[in-house]
């Protein structure tokens, strides 16, 4: 299924979203120092969506990322690591992701509404839910700590 720039607006307006229960960090399935997490997203309208996440304190990148099941990622922020968009321009370690029907999720832009450092992942979380318009009822553990941790 194609989605439109209005069909996005529309998905990302909707203040009806929400995050159900608390947030807790696994390890990476594929045995990387990253942290990760999957969860649903229910909504009045029923959109198929889920944000994962992932953290990885080693690479200090951090990454939350809207994802409709027909469509991708829809919506996401990247801390910690450079963007290259289709036009060939360089986006910095702070960058978003907004969905168009021209380049999908292909193209990033340096916001000026996300303040909180990739080191404390809940605060960037609690950023990104009132950004994407997502109520979290609930919260969101801190990830584990890992060896060697610098911060």
């Amino acid at each position: 299924m194609a989605l439109t720039d209005a069909e996005f607006a529309t998905i990302l307006a909707d203040e009806s979203k929400r995050v159900q229960g608390d947030v807790a960090w696994k390890e990476d399935e594929d045995r990387s120092p990253a942290v990760e997490f999957r969860i649903d997203i229910e909504s009045t309208h029923g959109w198929p969506l889920f944000v994962k996440g992932r953290y990885n304190v080693a690479a200090r990148t951090l990454t939350y990322a809207l994802i409709l099941k027909t469509a991708g990622r829809i919506y996401g922020l990247d801390l910690g690591k450079d963007h290259h968009n289709p036009q060939c321009d360089q986006v910095g370690e702070k960058h978003k992701h907004r969905w168009s029907e021209q380049y999908g999720d292909k193209e990033a832009y340096v916001p000026d509404d996300a303040n909180a450092p990739v080191s404390d992942p809940v605060a960037v979380w609690k950023e990104f839910c009132v950004e994407a318009r997502i109520q979290h009822d609930g919260s969101m553990k801190p990830p584990p700590p890992t060896q060697g941790e610098l911060w």
